[in-house]
């Protein structure tokens, strides 16, 4: 499916992570397999650190805390808010949705749409769609887009093919109309056949959490993990990315008249350096276009990996700089989507750390 968007922009990006920092080495003697083999894998698959919350933290104390970040600098103002995304896979509760609760806790005007969208690793590029789509009404002239996630709450500590790369992030994009600005391109893929490459079992309805799914089980290669807890096909993934992506990738860029030569940065979803590297060579885009660095600093915190890849690897260049980006995203669903766009000239782009506190913030 193709979008095309006028008259739109991204005016803000904002990136938290906890400032609980874990490392590989540390965790190591978690998995049952000789240290060589932990090592390599580290080398290969670039795991170092990741970030993880604590407690009880959950997504809407990550997204209140930047958002109020944000309301006391004055990059942001409440009453200026007529919209409010949030992308997750990991929820407050099953009901009511965390975008209400977000909204109350800060204390945010009633006249405002709130949505919560279930999307991962391709999140970050629906959520966008979905706030270009709504700038297309009279009465919304800013959108806030939250993807945020805390899924190594849902993730076996004693699973090595999983728990070290998830992070737990979240990022807030301000989004809002641009008279004259530059078209922005889109495309969007969904298979719901793949869907169990990447799956948490129970907690749902399908199959409800109870004494039974939380018991940890050997499922093959020494590694232990409970049906709640977060399960990847690793083959399955990594084939999916570099068979459908490029094809994608080549597709969007044709829709826009482009080459990939005229992309300044190719921001992608990082899974883990493994895979995106292999993508960029695959695509003959050179690493240094495509940066991987994501996951070995902060883990894979699904979508959100995308905006931290900005904030990350440019940042304050944003504020007066201006460059041509592919964003792309890919993974649970199984989606893929990608959006070709001007990135710049905004009001702020940073990551902040969320402090080591079990206190919940709330909004005045």
């Amino acid at each position: 499916m193709k979008f095309l968007f006028r008259d739109k922009r991204i005016s803000g990006l904002l990136a938290v992570v906890p400032a609980n920092e874990a490392s590989f080495l540390d965790e190591m003697r978690n998995f049952d397999f000789p240290a060589h083999r932990s090592l390599k894998l580290k080398e290969v698959m670039g795991y170092d650190k990741h970030r993880l919350v604590q407690g009880e933290t959950c997504v809407s104390d990550l997204a209140v805390f930047g958002l109020q970040h944000l309301i006391d600098r004055r990059l942001l103002d409440r009453d200026d808010i007529d919209a409010l995304i949030l992308v997750t896979q990991s929820p407050d509760h099953l009901m009511p949705p965390t975008s209400s609760i977000i909204q109350g806790r800060l204390n945010l005007k009633q006249d405002m749409f709130c949505l919560d969208i279930n999307q991962g690793c391709a999140g970050f590029v629906v959520g966008l769609i979905e706030a270009f789509l709504l700038l297309e009404q009279e009465s919304i002239r800013k959108v806030v887009l939250i993807n945020a996630d805390v899924l190594s709450r849902r993730t076996s500590p004693k699973d090595r093919n999983s728990f070290p790369l998830i992070g737990d992030a979240a990022s807030i994009t301000v989004v809002e109309r641009d008279a004259g600005g530059a078209v922005i391109h889109a495309n969007l893929k969904m298979d719901g056949t793949r869907n169990e490459a990447l799956m948490i079992p129970a907690g749902g309805m399908r199959m409800p959490s109870t004494a039974d799914t939380a018991v940890l089980e050997d499922v093959g290669d020494n590694n232990l993990r409970a049906k709640d807890h977060l399960r990847m096909d690793g083959s399955a993934v990594f084939n999916f990315v570099q068979v459908e992506v490029p094809p994608m990738i080549d597709a969007l860029l044709a829709a826009a008249g482009a080459t990939g030569d005229a992309v300044d940065w190719f921001l992608f979803h990082q899974p883990n350096r493994f895979m995106l590297q292999k993508l960029a060579d695959k695509m003959h885009v050179p690493h240094a276009k495509m940066p991987s660095n994501v996951v070995e600093k902060f883990g894979n915190s699904s979508g959100v990996t995308i905006p931290m890849a900005v904030a990350l690897n440019l940042g304050q260049r944003l504020i007066a700089e201006r460059f041509r980006v592919c964003f792309a995203g890919f993974g649970v669903g199984l989606t893929w989507g990608s959006m070709l766009l001007s990135l710049g000239a905004m009001s702020f782009c940073e990551l902040i750390d969320y402090p080591n506190s079990s206190g919940l913030q709330t909004g005045g």
